[in-house]
């Protein structure tokens, strides 16, 4: 074996060992929901994502009229609470955010806030900052 393929080989071992070194404490993602028809389906695919992959940070952002889910006393269209879904996942680690943005442009203050999420400046700069900073995967349902 010559130097080059000696020198290959010993590239393709360390990027195989720092790929399973960068994935080993889970991976980092942002749900993105600006819309209010979604919300169930974004909470199905939070709960199957931490059922796969239990080790994933995840972050769920919302603006726009996504935030209806997550202000106090909201129900899905059958009348359920939103809460006793989003609970649950909060719980085990899943970051819901609301715009503060929109909550001004709707009149409501941070206490229309459900107590599982908390509120951020702006919902597209924090969905920007945990792209570029925390490397998150964007995901939108």
């Amino acid at each position: 074996m010559n130097i080059t393929q000696r020198l290959c080989r010993a590239l393709a071992i360390a990027s195989l060992a720092l790929a399973g070194l960068a994935h080993a404490g889970g991976d980092t993602v942002v749900y993105h929901i600006n819309e209010n028809g979604s919300a169930s389906a974004l909470l199905a695919n939070v709960r199957n994502h931490l059922a796969a992959a239990p080790d994933t940070r995840i972050h769920v952002v919302s603006h726009g009229r996504g935030i209806d889910f997550l202000l106090k006393d909201a129900n899905d269209p059958s009348g359920e609470p939103y809460a006793a879904r989003v609970k649950p996942l909060a719980a085990q680690g899943v970051h819901f955010k609301v715009c503060r943005n929109t909550l001004k442009g709707r009149g409501l203050g941070d206490d229309a806030v459900d107590s599982s999420a908390i509120v951020v400046p702006s919902g597209v700069v924090e969905i920007a900052r945990l792209q570029t900073e925390e490397k998150a995967a964007y995901l939108k349902p």
